[in-house]
């Protein structure tokens, strides 16, 4: 196979803006077309790229070796699961899901499909972060970390620049969150115990253990002050403090993604971001979010 036909699913703002165009410019892929819940949409952005507009999914997934996922989580995790069964091979959005069951059973298609899998963690796949991501862990000796997403996605009246009824529903935990442990995770190990509670807005603030001894804390929300917005990651340990340095290029982030998943699927070797790592992720944020509606 030496050219991958990925096909699209998903027609919002970041189907547009961002998995379209790079799905099209990729010098190793063909985009064999876009399936959305909008067929007026699909069929705009199918004409914008060159590419076909299907009406039903299992027709795009037929006609496609991969396919790229830009829904809602919930509408992300049996879709996908439908496209491992048709053999393809899946870039996923994160979170993969917002229920533990409806990620492991996204597991088991895959596995039982024996395809490939990449979770695109934006930071993961962005040059300065990743190779920030990958210097931390093999220094070793943290003591504590703290993963700070401060979003500011709604404006004074309420409003956001795109329609997301998801993220307005399950708020910076999920949205935001698993940016924050998938930096945390590689680096500390993997977190043996949960505790949050929620702050101001959809805010809500983590205490992770993990299983090398350390510990670290989380602050996720979509609703901070526009002026009070930002992230930030730092490390502390016996090699003094490590700050996650600035980043652009999301797009230069899931061409990369696209990059990965050919080779995944060329060596057979399992990416670190694969759907198990995102099923650990939801696993995670599942209990946070038990803990918050228990306090």
């Amino acid at each position: 196979m030496n050219r991958l036909r990925i096909g699209l699913v998903g027609t919002g703002p970041w189907a547009t803006a961002t998995h379209a165009p790079a799905l099209a410019r990729h010098p190793d892929i063909d985009l064999s077309g876009v399936w959305g819940r909008r067929p007026e949409a699909a069929a705009a952005l199918a004409s914008a790229h060159g590419t076909t507009a299907y009406a039903d999914a299992d027709e795009l997934f037929a006609v496609s070796d991969a396919v790229a996922f830009a829904v809602p989580p919930d509408v992300q995790a049996p879709l996908a699961a439908r496209a491992a069964a048709a053999g393809c091979h899946l870039l996923l959005d994160k979170p993969v899901a917002t229920t533990p069951d409806a990620a492991r059973d996204l597991v088991r298609a895959v596995e039982r499909a024996e395809v490939a899998s990449v979770v695109f963690f934006t930071l993961r796949f962005a040059t300065l972060s990743s190779a920030w991501v990958a210097e931390q862990a093999t220094v070793g000796g943290w003591f504590t970390g703290r993963a700070d997403w401060y979003g500011s996605f709604y404006t004074p009246d309420g409003t956001a620049p795109f329609s997301s009824p998801w993220r307005a529903s399950r708020g910076g935990l999920w949205d935001v969150g698993p940016h924050a442990l998938s930096m945390l995770l590689p680096i500390l190990g993997d977190v043996s115990d949960v505790t949050a509670a929620p702050g101001p807005g959809d805010t809500a603030h983590l205490i992770l253990r993990h299983t090398s001894g350390a510990s670290s804390t989380a602050a996720l929300s979509l609703t901070a002050p526009a002026k009070g917005s930002g992230l930030a990651v730092e490390l502390r340990g016996e090699n003094g403090i490590a700050v996650l340095p600035p980043w652009e290029g999301a797009d230069e982030a899931f061409d990369t993604a696209i990059g990965e998943l050919a080779t995944a699927v060329r060596t057979g070797t399992a990416h670190p971001c694969d759907v198990r790592f995102g099923l650990r992720v939801t696993e995670i944020l599942a209990r946070a979010e038990e803990r918050i509606r228990a306090a």
